[in-house]
C-alpha cells in the first residue's frame, strides 16, 4: 500500500489560548531599560532583566526540584573569581583582579560579515547583494554598536555574554511564553553539550532514563558512560505513546530492572530524529501529564522546531503562496512543551544549529531560576559559555540588523525551503524506491525520512537476523554510491535484536538532483540484495522523469 499523505497543515496544531503577547517588531519599543553596566566585560546576566511581559506577576511560580537534583548539581557553587565580575561595573574602580587580558593586545580591529538583507531575499547565490555588517573593537564606548570586539572577545560568565542573552530571552518569551513566572534561559554550546550538562544534574550512575524506542545517536552515546541507560518507549506516526509511558512508569519494578524509578524523559518532539515523527498538541498535553503524574522531570530537545512544514500531498507541484505575516507564522508552530509547563518541569534545549549554523556552536536552554542557576554554575567552571567570536557574529545578525522580525523572515523563507527538498525527496521515494518491500510516513517536520523494508520478504529472510539484513543493505548502498544511515544506530536499547529493518535518509544537505540520484542508487541496492527485478523507473533513464 502506498504511504498515507498528509494532509493541508493543520489548524488544531496552534492552540489559540497560547498567542504569544509580543509581536516581533515591538519588542525593541517595549525592551525593558537596563544600565549601561550590564553591558560591559563579563557582566552578570539574567533572563530576569530582560523579560517584557506585565503579566509575571499573575503567573505561578515553578515548582523546586531539588529532590531530583543529582549531589553533583546541588553541591556546586558559585565560581569565586567569576563573582567578582560584579564589581566591574562599579563606576571609577581600577581592577587588578581578574585574569583579563588587555583587549589592547587582541589582534583584530574589525570584524565584517555579510548577511542576506533583512527580510531577504534570502537566497544563495542571492539576486541582490547581502549587507555588510562590520564589528569594531571599542562599538561600545563609541556608541555605535552595544557589543564589540573588546566586550564579547574577553572572558565571560557561563550564561553567555548579556547582549545574546537578552535576544535570546526576548525570542523565548515570543515564540514560547512559558506559563509560570520564574522562567530563564542561558545560551550553550550545543544541545549535545546541554545534554551532557542536564544528565550530569538530573542522573547518577546506574539509572535509567525515558526515551523514544528510535532515539538520536548521541544521546544515547552520552548517557552510556556515564552509566545512564534509556528505556525505550514505543512510538507510533506521532512519536512517544503516552499510554505506554505510563505503563511502563506505574509498573516500574526496581529489583528487576536493576535501577531506581526514572526521574527523567528525553525526547525529541518535532521532526524527531531519526523517525521524523512529530508529536501534535493534544499529545503534548498527554505525556506532560503522565509526567505530572509520576514525577518526571522533561528534558525537551527540538532543534527542528522551526522546520514545521504544510502538509504533503503525492504529486502536488510547488506553489506560489503569499508570505505569511510574523503572527500566523508563530501561531501555526506547535506548542512546545516549555509553552504547556505550568509546573516549571521542563529544560528546554534549544539551537542555532539547524536554523543558522552549527560551527557557531550556540544554543541556550530555558527552564525554572532554580535549575538555570544551577546550570550557569556548572558552565562557569566548565564551558564557560558560547565562544565570543561566535556571540559577536550572532548578535551583529540578529540584533544590530536583522532583528527580531528579520529572524521570524529567515525562518518563513527556511520552511519554504525545506518544504521543497521533502518535496523532491518524496516524489523520488515514489518513483524510484520498490514499493512492495519499503514504506514510510511523510514528516510534518525536520530534515529526515524514516523508510521500513519489510525483511520478511527477502529470500533468505528465514536463516538470516535481520542485523545481517541491514548490513547487506548498507553495504550494498555504498557500492552504488550513496549513503544512507542505518535504522540500528538509533536504537535506544542497543542491547536488544532489532525487531524492524529501518534506514534514515535527509534531504537536508544534498543538491536537490543529488537527493533524487541517491535515492535512485538506494532503491537498486534494495532490489539487489532482495532480489527484486528492475523495474523501468528505477533504471539510469528513469530519474529523469521524476517531477516535483
Amino acid at each position: 500500500m502506498p504511504p498515507a499523505a498528509t494532509g493541508p497543515r493543520d489548524s488544531s496544531k496552534s492552540l489559540a489560548s497560547f498567542s504569544p503577547p509580543l509581536r516581533a517588531d515591538d519588542i525593541v519599543n517595549r525592551r525593558r531599560k537596563v544600565p549601561k553596566t550590564q553591558w560591559g566585560v563579563a557582566a552578570p546576566a539574567s533572563s530576569s532583566t530582560f523579560k517584557i511581559a506585565s503579566n509575571l506577576g499573575s503567573k505561578p511560580q515553578s515548582k523546586r526540584w531539588d529532590h531530583l537534583l543529582s549531589p553533583e548539581a546541588l553541591s556546586r557553587h558559585p565560581s569565586s573569581v567569576k563573582s567578582a565580575a560584579k564589581y566591574l561595573s562599579q563606576p571609577g574602580l581600577i581592577s587588578l583582579g581578574g585574569g583579563l587580558p588587555s583587549s589592547n593586545y587582541f589582534p583584530f580591529s574589525q570584524l565584517t560579515i555579510s548577511v542576506p538583507p533583512k527580510g531577504g531575499p534570502f537566497a544563495d547565490p542571492s539576486p541582490t547583494p547581502h549587507t555588510t555588517v562590520t564589528a569594531g573593537k571599542n562599538d561600545q564606548a563609541n556608541g555605535t554598536s552595544l557589543a564589540d570586539i573588546a566586550t564579547l572577545f574577553q572572558y565571560g560568565q557561563g550564561t553567555g555574554s548579556a547582549q545574546l542573552l537578552r535576544w535570546i530571552t526576548e525570542h523565548t518569551e515570543l515564540v514560547h511564553d512559558p506559563p509560570y513566572a520564574d522562567w530563564g534561559c542561558t545560551t550553550t554550546i550545543g544541545a549535545t553539550s546541554s545534554l551532557d550538562m542536564a544528565l550530569r544534574m538530573f542522573t547518577q550512575r546506574g539509572d535509567m532514563i525515558l526515551g523514544e524506542e528510535w532515539t538520536f545517536a548521541s544521546a544515547v552515546e552520552t548517557a552510556a558512560p556515564m552509566g545512564v541507560r534509556i528505556v525505550p518507549i514505543p512510538m507510533d506516526a506521532q512519536g512517544l505513546l503516552p499510554v505506554e509511558l505510563d505503563r511502563v512508569l506505574a509498573g516500574w519494578d526496581e529489583r528487576a530492572r536493576g535501577a531506581r524509578k526514572p526521574r527523567v524523559l528525553y525526547t525529541v518532539p518535532t521532526g524527531q530524529n531519526p523517525t521524523g515523527a512529530t508529536q501534535l498538541p493534544t499529545r503534548r498535553r498527554e505525556v506532560y501529564r503522565v509526567c505530572q503524574k509520576h514525577d518526571v522531570y522533561i528534558f525537551e530537545d527540538d532543534p527542528y522546531y522551526y522546520l514545521q512544514m504544510d502538509g504533503y500531498v503525492p504529486g502536488m507541484a510547488a506553489t506560489e503562496e503569499a508570505k505569511p505575516s510574523h503572527e500566523s507564522f508563530l501561531a501555526s508552530l506547535i506548542p512546545s512543551f516549555l509553552r504547556i509547563d505550568t509546573d516549571g518541569r521542563v529544560l528546554r534545549m534549544d539551537s542555532f544549529s539547524k536554523v543558522l549554523t552549527p560551527g557557531a556552536r550556540i544554543g541556550w536552554v530555558t527552564a525554572s531560576a532554580q535549575i538555570i542557576e544551577r546550570y550557569k554554575l556548572h558552565a562557569d567552571v566548565s564551558t564557560q559559555g558560547a565562544s565570543g567570536i561566535s556571540q559577536l557574529v550572532l548578535f551583529k545578525l540578529l540584533e544590530d540588523h536583522w532583528g527580531h522580525g528579520g529572524f521570524v523572515d529567515w525562518l518563513i523563507y527556511l520552511r519554504k525551503e525545506y518544504e521543497g527538498r521533502r518535496r523532491t525527496m518524496m516524489a523520488a521515494c515514489e518513483a524510484l524506491l520498490p514499493r512492495e518491500v519499503v514504506s514510510w510516513t511523510v514528516p510534518d517536520a525536520g530534515m529526515f525520512l524514516w523508510l521500513k523494508i519489510d525483511h520478511t520478504k527477502h529470500p533468505g529472510a528465514g536463516e538470516k537476523s535481520i542485523a545481517e539484513l541491514e548490513e547487506e543493505v548498507f553495504l550494498g548502498t555504498i557500492r552504488h554510491g550513496a549513503l544512507v544511515m542505518r535504522g540500528s544506530l538509533f536504537q535506544a536499547d542497543r542491547d536488544s535484536p532489532l525487531g524492524a529493518l529501518f534506514f534514515r535518509t535527509t534531504f537536508a544537505a544534498a543538491s536537490e538532483e543529488n537527493i533524487r540520484e541517491a535515492i535512485r542508487r538506494f532503491g537498486e541496492a534494495i532490489r539487489e540484495v532482495f532480489g527484486l527485478e528492475v523495474g523501468e523507473a528505477a533504471g539510469k533513464q528513469g530519474i529523469l522523469a521524476v517531477e516535483v
